[in-house]
């Protein structure tokens, strides 16, 4: 593994590489309170003749944290993900994103081409405005909670929420690594990452996924409902689609089954078809 420190558009971006100069190529985009380390066990259950890149996203792990939250807008993501594979001569590959780095891969594919797009309990945003109004009002609640109570305080909350309930069935030992991992972020990095790309400030991608023609695969775990009835819901406007739900797990699939999860992706690169 390479870790890569790069100056992009002004900011530091931190990738960890893998397997560099082999013909397929994966780009891994972590979640919310999460860094490369999320992909940890993914990357160790795949081939290595898969050329793999995992990037902390602004606001997280070792990448910049700036002050100003307009700079982790959807827009400025985008554009520092294409400058960042073009620097890298990156493209051709696989996009995976879970969660918010789903949010963000499919953002990115909706302008850029990629080879292929896996997304993992993820989300093309909020149309209705009442609902985009109540959920950035709920971020920026939550962005002050980080900025007030501090990260241990946020961390104990979030780790609590229903949608990490299926984690708790976790062994300990791989609770408490979540755990460091989300304690090992920034305050101001998560509270500007809310209100420059959460959910209801995000643009809603709902009205470009018929235009989204690379192959996509839509993942999601049983004990998710809210996300495999979105996931049902984008099937229906994606051209070139699956969709694979996975049983006895949550939100989190690639956490709480790590090498089902690298199997699926393997298979689907090495089958060369989604569906």
């Amino acid at each position: 593994m390479e870790s890569i420190t790069i100056n992009i558009r002004g900011i530091d971006i931190h990738c960890n590489r893998y397997n560099s100069g082999t013909k397929e190529k994966i780009v891994f985009l972590h979640g919310f309170t999460g860094s490369t380390h999320t992909w940890d066990e993914v990357v160790s259950f795949l081939p290595d003749t898969f050329d793999m890149l995992t990037i902390d996203l602004i606001g997280h792990g070792k990448t910049s944290k700036p002050l100003d939250s307009t700079r982790y807008v959807a827009e400025e993501q985008i554009a520092d993900l294409h400058a960042l594979f073009q620097h890298l001569q990156w493209s051709d590959f696989t996009l995976v994103g879970y969660s918010m780095g789903g949010r963000l891969a499919l953002s990115y594919a909706s302008k850029y081409p990629v080879k292929r797009l896996i997304l993992e309990s993820s989300s093309p945003g909020l149309t209705d405005k009442e609902e985009r109004l109540n959920r950035k009002q709920s971020d920026e609640q939550l962005a002050n909670r980080i900025l007030d109570e501090g990260l241990t305080s946020f961390v104990n909350f979030w780790e609590r929420i229903p949608l990490f309930h299926s984690q708790r069935q976790l062994p300990l030992e791989k609770q408490q690594l979540i755990r460091q991992e989300r304690i090992a972020g920034s305050e101001i990095g998560l509270a500007n990452s809310l209100r420059g790309f959460g959910t209801g400030v995000q643009p809603s991608y709902w009205n470009k996924l018929e235009e989204i023609i690379t192959p996509t695969l839509l993942v999601t775990g049983e004990l998710d409902e809210k996300f495999c009835m979105l996931a049902k819901t984008m099937k229906k406007h994606l051209p070139n689609v699956a969709h694979k739900e996975i049983r006895e797990v949550g939100h989190a699939i690639h956490v709480e089954n790590p090498e089902l999860f690298a199997t699926i992706v393997e298979d689907i690169i090495l089958k060369e078809d989604v569906r």
